[in-house]
């Protein structure tokens, strides 16, 4: 129990301040605002752009139905699934002691808590769920009892319901979990299948073409050049726009530290290097010690082999985020390495101790500005040494942003819209110029529940929704209202997101729409549909827009 309080300890210091820190505005946006619309018979691939499996969005639907679609809902939900990933880790690592799963649970809370705050990502649903699959494939091999894999199985379709990119995080790991054991695989089939029933729900309602294009060609191959960053991160600049950003104005850090691009550019051969080492250290050292299947060596090279298979996470876009929910199985597993070297080598140095605070101490040099300062920041607010963000409301509907002037223009601009919407009109919502749709604020659909959504592509990303006969400026034709947001309009990364995709969209709006209201010098635009449009290009007001950036959105929650 004390050790279970320890970690509870830790994970609540912060937690105040996650409720109540800023928003990604058009992750947690969609999170938002997708379950409803789920809770409502919309189709994901169909009636919305959903990059993702549709588990997640069941999931938080029939969360919302219980408990209410407040922004505080949402993040409990968020913190379910962070207390599955952290007590996950804390179960596999179990066997090795107290101190030592205490030890590998508590870094992982700094690599979980810190890249989204609480928002319920489905990257971490997914996580939650697969690692708590392998605790069932562990028991599963340790006993005799088959219901054990009935569960993993189970647990596992449910993680690839929530991500079907861990694929191969989790065909890796039962590849070991399974090996010559043809009565386990087919109780683990079995409940693979039930667990799959989500997705295969979705394939009939949306069809698989839809629903292939969704989740498979859109993020894999249209998407990538317009998000992708080089690989290694540059060690002179920040790649990220975003976290650009984010550094350009960082929380408090007093201690030495290395600049933030440097932090980055080693945090990716950290990861690298640690993951793989850990995963080939684990299965070498179970195969030399003879240890007994379902034992500690055992349980920890079915996790290690799962860490290794999200390695092409942190190599596809290797900004914090990504790093972090690569490090998060992996970094916490390296405690456990370490731990038994020194028992080995030197049994009195209370390795548990020594190896906790050896990978602390490493995340303090390599990357404590996307772990330690994260954390610090949240905890200050949680004690009331920092003020809360800005906040924007609107009847029971909250949302936290990074900068006043984007507050203050939202604060504006809702009592027009109010006045002139009726419930059941139509509401898109884009940046400023449509030629380069780099990113959306789509809590703005989420404040305004009783309009619908006016577009396909309520998240909006580079190379889809810009691209040449997407459909969106039929949308935007038809659209009863038009918001448009300059946040980001000096938006730059070294990939495809810095080309102007087709000027239709922005057409649409000068030839349909009529400027309404105009917010802190452009920072927020509002259209009307009116007789003959109004001939406003929103290129061109997007050219005298602030483009401050700091609208609310995580710095690195691109996917």
């Amino acid at each position: 129990m004390l050790a279970i309080s320890s970690v509870l300890a830790v994970i609540a210091l912060p937690l105040r301040g996650l409720y109540v820190s800023t928003g990604a505005s058009m992750e947690e946006g969609f999170m938002l605002v997708f379950p409803t619309l789920v809770q409502q018979g919309r189709v994901p691939n169909v009636d919305f752009l959903h990059l993702y499996g549709p588990a997640s969005l069941d999931a938080l639907a029939v969360w919302f139905r219980v408990f209410g679609d407040s922004l505080e809902s949402e993040r409990t939900f968020g913190l379910l699934q962070h207390l599955g990933i952290i007590f996950g880790i804390y179960t596999i690592t179990r066997a090795y002691g107290y101190i030592t799963a205490v030890g590998a649970a508590i870094v992982s809370v700094f690599l979980v808590l810190t890249p989204i705050g609480l928002a319920a990502l489905a990257w971490h649903g997914g996580v939650a769920l697969g690692l708590w699959s392998l605790v069932f494939a562990v028991r599963g091999r340790a006993t005799e009892n088959t219901s054990n894999w009935w569960v993993a199985g189970g647990l596992a379709g449910l993680a690839l319901g929530f991500r079907p990119d861990l694929a191969l995080a989790l065909a890796v790991a039962f590849a070991w979990a399974l090996w010559h054991r043809r009565a386990d695989l087919k109780v683990f089939a079995a409940g693979l299948l039930v667990g799959l029933l989500p997705m295969f729900i979705h394939l009939v309602r949306a069809g698989p073409v839809a629903a292939i294009e969704g989740m498979l060609i859109d993020p894999v191959f249209r998407l990538r050049p317009g998000r992708e960053l080089p690989r290694p991160p540059s060690w002179g600049q920040v790649d990220g726009a975003l976290q650009a950003v984010a550094e350009s104005l960082p929380p408090w850090w007093r201690f030495p530290a290395l600049a933030a691009s440097h932090q980055l550019f080693i945090w990716f051969w950290s990861v690298i290097a640690i993951t793989v080492g850990v995963a080939v250290w684990a299965v070498r050292h179970h195969r030399s010690t003879g240890s007994v299947v379902g034992g500690p060596s055992d349980a920890l090279a079915i996790a290690a082999l799962f860490g290794l298979g999200i390695l092409p996470q942190a190599l596809q876009r290797p900004d914090s985020t990504h790093l972090a929910w690569v490090a998060l199985v992996s970094w916490s597993l390296f405690v456990v390495v370490i731990a038994q070297v020194l028992r080995r080598w030197a049994p009195s140095w209370r390795p548990a101790v020594l190896a906790t605070a050896a990978v602390g101490l490493l995340m303090f040099v390599v990357c404590p500005f996307y772990t330690y300062r994260t954390y610090l920041l949240h905890s200050r607010v949680s004690a009331g040494n920092l003020p809360v963000p800005f906040e924007i409301e609107r009847g029971d509907h909250r949302f936290w942003v990074g900068d006043p002037a984007v507050a203050r223009a939202i604060d504006q601009m809702m009592p027009d819209l109010e006045a002139l919407a009726e419930p059941g009109d139509s509401l898109f919502v884009g940046p400023g110029d449509l030629s380069r749709t780099v990113y959306a604020d789509t809590y703005v659909y989420w404040l305004f529940s009783e309009l619908e959504p006016g577009t396909y592509f309520i998240e909006m990303d580079p190379g889809l929704a810009d691209a040449e006969n997407s459909g969106m400026d039929a949308e935007i034709a038809a659209a009863d209202f038009v918001v448009l947001t300059n946040t980001w309009g000096g938006w730059t990364e070294p990939n495809a997101s810095v080309e102007f995709g087709s000027p239709e969209h922005n057409q649409a709006v000068a030839d349909h729409h009529c400027l309404i209201g105009s917010y802190e010098t452009n920072l927020v635009l509002l259209f009307q549909r009116c007789e003959g449009g109004g001939g406003l290009n929103p290129k061109d007001v997007a050219g005298r827009a602030p483009g401050i950036g700091g609208g609310g959105i995580d710095p690195n929650a691109l996917d």
